[in-house]
């Protein structure tokens, strides 16, 4: 019997429940998937953590996993082609891949990528398809330097590959300890903390650019908001995933997955993201993996701000 996690009520992970479920046969349009590796994201605590509208409970619990087709609805195949079981795939924006197995619409489901490990690609689309989109929005060009806060965390990482395979700078905030990350994909990493704006005129300077073309902000914070606003002198070139109302209040742009614009973009970019993976040019760094059964271990350690890199559940 497949298992997997869902949220009972609204509340924090140690409430949710590992329980035994009879997964369903796929019908047209469907795949089934042993799942092989689940991401974790954020989102996955967010989004159970206070009554939403529209939200009924129980939730089955987590958007993107990695595994093997076991089964194959009729005439169905999958976003990038014809499909078999036993081949390896990813699948994102589906409910429930905190999940030992589940059948998803196949309009989700992608090859994974032969150069990542199942727990890598269990991580590739949420967060590189927010990256995608944050660079998207703002219009970040060829030659231009965009301000990246929370350049060392997930989607950071993935908007420092993104914006290198197309030309632009990208100046990052991080704490020191996690310069070298930043480095390591590009960018020019400076400290977050009192003095940001004059750190990143001098970063700037620094490598002569002309000014700060776009600030991507990834953390939400009112520094990374005012900072944004004090060297971004137009609000069109702003974004932020973490900051809505600032958003709102300030006339930048927010993006979020359950936005339909967003939810249009990121399913027209997967099978893009999947290609640069394909061949090396987009890598996922996994810091660590937990049971599936320590679901609740695994978002606390996420939830410190400080995992150092991608989790992965693993059944």
């Amino acid at each position: 019997m497949a298992r997997h996690w869902i949220a009972p009520d609204f509340g924090a992970p140690d409430a949710w429940r590992f329980e035994e479920y009879d997964v369903p046969a796929p019908g047209p349009g469907e795949v089934t998937i042993r799942v092989l590796a689940a991401g974790v994201n954020p989102a996955d605590a967010k989004h159970v953590a206070a009554p939403r509208p529209g939200v009924e409970m129980p939730v089955p619990i987590g958007y993107e996993v990695s595994g093997v087709l076991t089964a194959i609805g009729p005439d169905t195949g999958i976003v990038t082609g014809a499909a078999s079981v036993g081949d390896e795939v990813i699948a994102f924006r589906v409910r429930g891949g905190y999940a030992t197995e589940l059948t998803v619409p196949a309009q989700k489901v992608l090859r994974k990528p032969a150069a990542l490990t199942h727990p890598e690609a269990a991580n590739l689309l949420l967060a590189g398809t927010t990256a995608a989109e944050m660079l998207q929005v703002v219009h970040a060009a060829p030659g231009e330097t965009v301000l990246l806060h929370g350049a060392s965390g997930a989607v950071g990482v993935s908007v420092l590959q993104q914006a290198a395979l197309h030309g632009i700078r990208v100046i990052g905030t991080a704490s020191p300890a996690r310069f070298d990350e930043v480095r390591r994909f590009g960018g020019i990493p400076v400290a977050h903390g009192d003095g940001l704006a004059d750190r990143v005129r001098a970063a700037r300077d620094a490598v002569g650019a002309e000014g700060i073309d776009a600030a991507l902000d990834g953390v939400g914070t009112d520094e990374a908001v005012a900072v944004s606003r004090e060297l971004v002198g137009d609000p069109s070139r702003i974004v932020t995933i973490a900051a809505p109302a600032a958003a709102t209040e300030h006339g930048f742009h927010a993006i979020a997955g359950s936005m339909p614009d967003s939810a249009r973009f990121r399913d027209g970019i997967r099978e893009h993201l999947v290609e640069l993976a394909e061949r090396g040019a987009l890598v996922v760094p996994v810091a660590r993996e937990f049971p599936l059964d320590e679901a609740p271990q695994a978002l606390a350690l996420l939830a410190t701000g400080h995992p150092g890199g991608k989790i992965a559940l693993i059944p």
